[in-house]
C-alpha cells in the first residue's frame, strides 16, 4: 500500500507499453537530456517541489513499467493519482491500442472521480521513411474528438513538446504551470521500495522549481 499523501502533494503517472519512451520523456523534462541506450524500467518515483505563489507544492512523477507485472498495484496507482500521461510510439500501432486499453481501465476504476488524461505520441521526430506509421491527424481525431482528452506529440530526442506535456497535466489539476528548466535545482529521485536501479540508466536526481 502507498503511504497516505499530504493534501499539497500531486501525483502524475506516466503509463504505456514497454519501449515507447516513457522514461526518456521524463528524463528530458527533468534533466534536459536524452539517453540513447534503452534500459527497462521497473518503477521509479521522481519528486519535485515548486513555489505556487501561496506556498510550496510537492509534485510526484511516477514512471511505471510497461510490463505491468502487478495488476493490483497498477490499479492502486490509478485510483490514488491525480493525472495521467498515456504514452504510445508513432512507430508502434500496438502501443496505441495499449493506450486505448489503459484509458478504458482508468475511466472504469475512477468512475465519477474523473481522470485528467494527456495522450502523448512519442518519437515524433521520426519520418515515414524512419518508421512512423501512426499519422498525427488520425490519432488526434480519435483522442480529441472521441475521447475528449488532450493530445500532443513529443520527441525526447529533440526535446520537442516535453515540457508542454507536464504543463498540460498541471493545468488539468488546476495547478500553476509556470515551469522553467532554468529554475530547477537538483534533488533526489526515489526508486520504489524493494526495487533496485539498473545500470547504466542513472535517474539519481529530480528538481525543485521556485
Amino acid at each position: 500500500m502507498s503511504p497516505p499523501r499530504r493534501s499539497h502533494t500531486v501525483r502524475l503517472v506516466v503509463l504505456g507499453s514497454a519501449g515507447v519512451g516513457k522514461s526518456a520523456l521524463i528524463h528530458r523534462f527533468l534533466h534536459d537530456g536524452f539517453q540513447y541506450k534503452y534500459t527497462r524500467t521497473v518503477e521509479e518515483l521522481h519528486l519535485l517541489e515548486y513555489d505556487t505563489g501561496s506556498g510550496k507544492m510537492r509534485l510526484e512523477i511516477l514512471d511505471t513499467s510497461g510490463s505491468y507485472p502487478f495488476p493490483a498495484m497498477r490499479e492502486l496507482r490509478i485510483r490514488h493519482s491525480d493525472a495521467f500521461a498515456l504514452v504510445y510510439a508513432v512507430d508502434d500501432p500496438g502501443s496505441l491500442e495499449e493506450v486505448r486499453r489503459l484509458r478504458d481501465e482508468i475511466l472504469e476504476l475512477r468512475g465519477d472521480k474523473g481522470a485528467p488524461i494527456v495522450v502523448v505520441g512519442s518519437k515524433a521526430d521520426l519520418s515515414d521513411t524512419e518508421g512512423r506509421v501512426l499519422l498525427t491527424a488520425d490519432v488526434m481525431a480519435t483522442v480529441e474528438g472521441e475521447w475528449h482528452a488532450d493530445f500532443m506529440e513529443t520527441s525526447a530526442r529533440t526535446g520537442g513538446n516535453t515540457v508542454e506535456v507536464f504543463r498540460a497535466l498541471l493545468q488539468q489539476v488546476n495547478l500553476p504551470h509556470r515551469l522553467s528548466p532554468a529554475m530547477w535545482r537538483r534533488r533526489d529521485t526515489m526508486p520504489r521500495p524493494g526495487v533496485k536501479k539498473r545500470p547504466p540508466l542513472k535517474k539519481n536526481s529530480s528538481c525543485v522549481l521556485s
